[in-house]
């Protein structure tokens, strides 16, 4: 059996992380080595899904891996039964949370409409005080968005696979209650993992379901909502407006429809940015390798079947 401290770190394409991570290892305890003598591979770039294949076959010993980011979308099809699989679920939670209240109260208060204006703008404005927040997806985000809420005494629906109550939340609600949920919101929060299930959720059919007063604010992934529907709506007014994160495509190009509507906030996938994310994730390989040289559970699994 290959000792549980012996770790590998891949790849080398990204150096900041790398370092990083390398770092941690060695902090928690662990003996940096080639994948092929290890027992755990903790994964240095997110963006180099590609090069996963060719590296983790090379670990012949791996028991478990550690992925970067909370989503997991692009190392799915690597997703192999057998081994223990941890992501960056919940690491990144509090900055994006702090995100979606930002998105939120920028779109109640039309910041986006006064910043840029040269003349006096008309007095447009409505309070988060007091609102119904209705939140799709139950995980680290919304538990870190439902502690930020509090100070506003909103009214919270949280929207999650099985009707099993969220903590702070005023209701709980499973998928097939959806539509009626956010029929009753000021504001629709996307906060859940993009699988096979929750794709395109947010189509024709799911804003037309929301009040003509609401805002859509995804910060979840770009895939979750169908684009040309979103554009529809948002021209038609049957929605009040939209603050997006990430969207899709993604980057938008230049001259996409959504640039365009001026009840349309963007910005540039910045709920977490390297700098905000880099601290949060070394810390939680850190704790990771601490935890797997001790024997002790580990933070973040990854439930294969649920795929996130």
């Amino acid at each position: 059996m290959v000792e549980h401290q012996k770790i590998a770190v891949e790849p080398r394409s990204r150096p900041a992380m790398f370092d990083a991570f390398v770092d941690a290892v060695l902090s928690a305890g662990g003996e940096i080595v080639p994948v092929d003598e290890a027992s755990a591979l903790v994964w240095a770039d997110p963006l180099a899904a590609a090069d996963f294949p060719g590296i983790f076959a090379q670990g012949t010993n791996l028991e478990w891996i550690q992925l970067p980011y909370a989503g997991i979308e692009t190392f799915s099809e690597n997703l192999a039964a057998g081994y223990l699989w941890t992501c960056g679920k919940g690491v990144y939670a509090d900055p994006v949370a702090e995100h979606v209240i930002a998105l939120t109260l920028a779109g109640f208060r039309h910041l986006h409409t006064s910043i840029p204006a040269m003349t006096w703008p008309a007095q447009e404005g409505r309070n988060l005080l007091g609102a119904h927040v209705v939140i799709v997806g139950a995980g680290g985000i919304t538990e870190s968005l439902l502690r930020l809420l509090e100070p506003w005494n909103t009214t919270v629906t949280v929207v999650r696979r099985r009707e099993v109550p969220v903590p702070g939340a005023t209701r709980t609600v499973a998928f097939a209650e959806m539509h009626a949920a956010i029929a009753e919101a000021d504001v629709v929060v996307i906060a859940a993992a993009l699988t096979d299930r929750t794709r395109g959720m947010v189509n024709a059919e799911f804003l037309d379901a929301m009040p003509s007063s609401a805002w859509l604010v995804n910060v979840a992934r770009g895939g979750h909502v169908v684009t040309v529907d979103l554009v529809d709506a948002l021209r038609s007014g049957s929605i009040a407006g939209a603050a997006l994160d990430v969207t899709d495509p993604e980057p938008l190009p230049d001259g996409h429809p959504l640039f365009t509507l001026f009840n349309c906030i963007i910005t540039p996938h910045v709920g977490n940015t390297p700098e905000m994310g880099l601290p949060l994730i070394t810390e939680r390989v850190r704790r990771n390798v601490e935890n797997w040289i001790a024997g002790e559970p580990l933070i973040g699994a990854v439930d294969l079947e649920a795929g996130y």
